[in-house]
């Protein structure tokens, strides 16, 4: 006799127990035989249920593909337990795959329906396939994949689902896509507010600011600045740069854990800080108020500025790729991560400042760009939070 059971939500109009069946019982294997490798239309199936798409290699000319089609299940034998299945789209109908990355006739299932069960850990958690949260490595033949549990409703309670959690997708999508927008315009705006070389004017400039920019070097627009404190020995927060132009992080320092010297440096707010360990990988940023009165040890030396810079100005200059190659050059060493940034170097590097009135405007319209950039990340991440959380109470 078939076992009923149901998900913790379904849709009003739905209340039916759903089936347990086998993969097998709604999945035949499509084995069309296509081409060989060397003139083969392929496809591939990204990790992490990320879609199908298109493959640029040519491949061995001995491998045998075989046709797939829209609307077909696929997945990687290699890349099961990461997530490496997808529906094939209409504008890959007709390409090919190898017999590692099988595809699926759906007969009583909805492919989108298998798909997004699919991607859920708890679909082969459940069936033994990961054991005690740990993955193996190992191959997902068809014969295995085909004999896993499946829990179905209906065909119309299928539909409704996946229309609901496509709809979740576009949301995603549409939030994902102006967020990358606004990027590319943050991007373009850079190349057009700030000088280039061998120019004395950006191409781009606000309110009525005529004056031509100054070249000015590092060292005469920042100074250093420290306030040693000694070290605590009842915990204390710290701070840290992380590579690449990533900005700042805090952690806890337990007591016991501190580091053994006397003597560590209370962090301003407002400040240059770099990290001369990891310069080389753009280990800079300009600290803020949350960064106020965080600790910091003798690596992380830090820098006012002078009347002749603003500080959010400056925290643009100090990103770009220029500098970071600059900070390269001046961090000599051996081979691999062994590098010390040389401070008086540093200071040598050479940029293009207008006056201090209008460094705050164009800083003010980059920052409100950036705010905007983090108010669709922000949303993004809460609506794939939300997506996970209706996918873990949607499905048996």
């Amino acid at each position: 006799m078939t076992r009923k059971l149901s998900p913790p939500i379904q849709f009003g109009k739905f209340s039916e127990d759903w089936e347990q069946h086998k993969c097998g019982d709604v999945l035949s294997e499509s084995r069309e035989v296509g081409h060989s490798g060397d003139i083969a239309k392929k496809l591939t199936v990204k990790l992490w249920g990320k879609g199908v798409y298109a493959k640029d290699d040519k491949g061995s000319i001995a491998t045998q593909y075989y046709v797939r089609h829209a609307g077909q299940f696929i997945y990687s034998k290699l890349d099961f337990l990461n997530s490496a299945f997808g529906v094939i789209p209409k504008e890959l109908d007709f390409f090919e795959s190898t017999a590692d990355l099988p595809a699926f006739d759906c007969n009583g299932v909805n492919p989108y329906f298998m798909y997004y069960r699919a991607i859920q850990p708890s679909f082969y958690v459940k069936n033994g396939i990961v054991a005690d949260g740990t993955r193996k490595a190992k191959r997902i033949h068809v014969d295995t994949f085909l004999s896993m549990p499946l829990v179905l409703p209906s065909s119309t309670e299928q539909d409704t689902i996946v229309g609901f959690l496509q709809e979740f997708d576009n949301c995603i999508i549409l939030h994902q896509c102006k967020c990358d927008r606004l990027v590319a315009a943050k991007a373009s705006m850079l190349d057009k507010l700030f000088v280039q070389e061998a120019e004395i004017t950006p191409k781009i400039r606000f309110g009525e600011y005529t004056k031509p920019w100054r070249k000015v070097r590092l060292g005469e627009i920042v100074v250093p600045y420290s306030n040693p404190v000694e070290t605590p020995h009842d915990g204390y927060e710290r701070l840290g740069i992380r590579s690449h132009g990533k900005g700042v992080f805090h952690d806890y320092v337990e007591a016991g854990n501190e580091l053994g010297t006397a003597q560590m440096h209370r962090v301003a707010a407002h400040n240059l800080i770099v990290n001369i360990t990891f310069a080389w990988e753009h280990a800079v940023a300009i600290t803020c108020d949350d960064d106020d009165g965080k600790l910091v040890s003798h690596r992380f030396p830090q820098f006012s500025m002078t009347d002749d810079i603003y500080d959010q100005f400056l925290k643009y200059l100090i990103l770009d790729t220029k500098f970071r190659h600059h900070l390269l050059l001046s961090s000599p060493g051996g081979a691999g991560r062994n590098r010390v940034l040389k401070v008086p170097e540093m200071f040598e590097y050479e940029m293009m400042i207008p006056e201090i009135e209008e460094q705050k405007e164009i800083a003010g319209y980059l920052n409100s760009l950036d705010e905007l950039i983090e108010l669709y990340k922000v949303r993004v991440e809460m609506l794939k939070n939300i997506k996970t959380a209706f996918l873990q109470k949607m499905f048996v």
